[in-house]
């Protein structure tokens, strides 16, 4: 197996080569071809910053909040079942 090293791409690159592709109109491929970085890295930022153009589309700050809050509630549901259940026990044992 060959190990490639991964590129790092500044955020400022990242930037301009969507205005590339989203405001002057120049394809896809042949942006990817001028700056010299695969076309499949390419559409993953122009697809990213499509969905942050939507209105109403959360921003990726927001969509990790929405995650990390999911996961908190999974966990009060789990929370509230057991003491449901444990009050549910002691409450047939003082009968």
């Amino acid at each position: 197996m060959s190990s490639k090293k991964r590129r790092k791409y500044s955020a400022e690159f990242k930037s301009e080569s969507v205005k590339l592709v989203l405001e002057q109109g120049v394809k896809q491929a042949q942006a990817a071809r001028d700056l010299g970085i695969p076309e499949s890295v390419l559409g993953r930022w122009v697809s990213r910053a499509r969905q942050q153009q939507r209105p109403g589309a959360p921003t990726t700050s927001e969509s990790e909040e929405i995650r990390r809050l999911r996961k908190e509630v999974k966990i009060l549901r789990t929370e509230r079942d057991i003491l449901k259940k444990a009050t549910a026990i002691f409450a047939k044992e003082t009968l």
